[in-house]
């Protein structure tokens, strides 16, 4: 079901976001509902989809608790850049 929504935007901003959608062969409306959906998308997945080989790759590695990767890091630049 549709529902109207208005929104107070700077003109400038809406004059761009019509010949953005105008390019795409689309509306204003639809580019609107789309993003929504997007920010959506992210607020919901927060389980990371992962593709088979990182799957496999999962659990291959075990560091110690207290591991900086951080610090791991800083250390192998300045080797590699000494």
């Amino acid at each position: 079901m549709d529902t109207k929504l208005t929104l107070k935007l700077d003109k400038a901003q809406i004059e761009k976001a019509k010949r953005y959608a105008s390019k795409r062969k689309t509306s204003l409306s639809s580019l609107v509902e789309k993003y929504f959906a997007f920010l959506a998308d992210i607020d919901s997945d927060n389980d990371i989809k992962l593709t088979p080989t990182v799957k496999k790759l999962s659990g291959v590695l075990h560091l110690e608790p207290d591991f900086d990767i951080k610090d791991e890091k800083v250390k192998r630049l300045l080797e590699k850049y000494k």
